[in-house]
């Protein structure tokens, strides 16, 4: 399985699959999938919501077993029975939420699952990590608790944690999905610096960009199947946008992606006279990691108002605090005139604020419920789907069809597990059930996080038409060219406060700079 480059034979792949097929109950997730991984490459694993980078995931870390094919490891046949069996072998996955026990040190986290737990050495476990650490450029403390640290700082603890079992074959899964600017770019120099060790890395991302910058070579998996991809010379020889172009045709062929359209002009300022829809009067909360304090904010009638700043300054704690999820220590909400701070989520939802939550399957969904029961999860036992506490299968049935139908959830039936949906029809799931039924104001919280290019623009477009409609809407996004794309008007957390406000016209992206910067007041 030797790769010809010039006139030298490169080395063997590390890991390679052939014709590698899995199956579930009305789909194929995974179609006779070819791919071989080097050594010393970064070799980025793109495609939309569903095309099988999940499953091929599962497969390469022992999680799922394939139905067909084989998987060689230095060129023979292996089977990675289970999690252990893949790290035995050296094959190491970093998921997109930390799998590290908040509870413990780093040390003690990295001493979990090895061989080292029960050895009294607890200072040599430490001393290994150190220098591991060190060895790739990453700065950490091993006796640091864990849930002190950044989500940035867990992942590279946690691909530290995988280098002193012996990792050979790293995999990173959506891994600067939630990390800010910085985070990221340090993970991309740590992904280089590995490749450079000998370590074959391979990186799941929807960031094209990312695929450019940090990538070797690309491969596009479509509908279950390896589509094609870009060669290290490839890339080598194409600039960015040439590469973008290609990727992105092998992604969702020659019409491109669904809804694209050519980049929209910030949308115009509201009228003036437009009524507010959704008010924050000198709104405080207290939260254990960021404090909210003195928020004041006034969302009119077909308004989108973006909230900007890097991660964990406040937003979360905000939206949960407006959805009635998180109380509030002084200050006071008004919708639609009426103040609203002392009703539940249940009647906040009922007036007409709707939430829709950044973590879709731990908060916004059920994984084990039904689509169509997910779909009406907050109005459980109310009319009309529930009738003096006896289920209507058959209205359920019908609200589901329709809401199906009109947002576009790929879903084998209304009765799957929503868990077993692709991401994007997970986010279609909750843009259906609350953007429905008299939505008066809506929160997106990082409404585009993870998904691939076609679900980005649908949820935008449902962001847009919701507004049209005339819905305020807040859309809090670590994404500033998607503030840019979406909002009226842009303002700036930092450290729990509104530190700014800004119209969204030609100097909008400096001023935003500015501000998260701390170079502006």
């Amino acid at each position: 399985m030797a790769e010809t480059v010039g006139t030298a034979v490169a080395p063997p792949p590390l890991v390679a699959l052939s014709g590698v097929t899995k199956r579930y109950p009305g789909i194929v997730a995974n179609d006779r999938i070819d791919m071989a991984f080097w050594p010393g490459e970064v070799h980025v694993l793109l495609g939309e919501n569903g095309a099988g980078k999940s499953t091929l995931v599962g497969i390469l870390a022992g999680l799922q077993q394939p139905d067909e094919g084989t998987i060689f490891l230095n060129g023979a046949p292996v089977q990675l029975s289970s999690p252990e069996r893949a790290l035995d072998l050296g094959i190491s996955t970093v998921f997109q939420h930390s799998m590290l026990v908040p509870t413990l040190t780093l040390a003690e986290n990295a001493a979990l699952g090895g061989r080292w737990w029960q050895s009294p050495d607890r200072k040599g476990v430490a001393a290994k990590m150190a220098e591991t650490a060190a060895r790739i450029g990453v700065t950490l403390t091993p006796a640091a608790l864990t849930e002190t640290l950044s989500l940035g700082e867990r992942q590279q603890a946690e691909i530290v944690r995988a280098l002193m079992r012996g990792a050979k074959f790293l995999i990173l899964d959506e891994a600067t999905a939630m990390l800010t600017p910085r985070d990221a770019a340090r993970l991309g120099a740590l992904m280089r610096r590995l490749a450079a060790e000998g370590v074959a890395v391979v990186f799941i991302t929807h960031k094209l960009n990312e695929a450019i910058e940090y990538g070797d070579r690309v491969s596009v998996l479509r509908l279950g199947r390896k589509v094609g991809g870009l060669s290290p010379q490839e890339l080598r020889a194409l600039d960015a946008q040439s590469a973008t172009d290609r990727i992105v045709s092998l992604m969702f062929g020659a019409a491109g992606p669904r809804g694209d359209r050519e980049k929209a002009d910030a949308p115009p300022p509201v009228a003036a006279d437009a009524p507010v829809v959704l008010e924050c009067l000198a709104l405080h909360v207290e939260a254990a990691a960021v404090p909210v304090s003195a928020i004041n904010l006034k969302i009119a009638a077909g308004e989108i108002l973006g909230i900007a700043g890097i991660d964990g300054n406040g937003q979360k704690e905000l939206a949960e605090a407006l959805a009635g999820q998180r109380p509030i220590s002084s200050g006071r909400i008004r919708l639609d005139g009426a103040f609203i701070e002392g009703l539940d989520v249940g009647a906040r939802r009922r007036a007409g604020l709707r939430y829709v939550t950044d973590d879709r399957l731990g908060e916004g969904t059920v994984g084990s419920f039904a689509v169509a029961i997910n779909l009406l999860l907050k109005q459980i036992g109310r009319p009309p789907f529930w009738q003096d506490g006896i289920e209507r299968p058959r209205r359920i049935d019908d609200n589901a069809r329709a809401m199906v139908k009109a947002f576009d959830i790929r879903t084998p039936s209304i009765r799957t597990p929503v868990g077993k949906l692709s991401g994007g029809n997970i986010q279609k799931v909750l843009l259906a059930r609350e953007l429905t039924d008299s939505a008066r104001a809506v929160i997106f919280a990082k409404p585009t996080y993870g998904l691939d290019l076609n679900n980005i623009a649908a949820t935008r477009r449902r962001i847009r038409e919701a507004a049209d409609k005339g819905c305020a809407a807040i859309v809090i996004s670590t994404e500033l060219d998607e503030l840019l794309e979406l909002s009226n008007r842009i303002a700036v957390m930092s450290q729990g406060r509104i530190v700014g406000i800004v119209p969204n016209d030609g100097a909008a992206r400096q001023r935003i700079g500015e501000l998260m910067s701390g170079v502006a007041a």
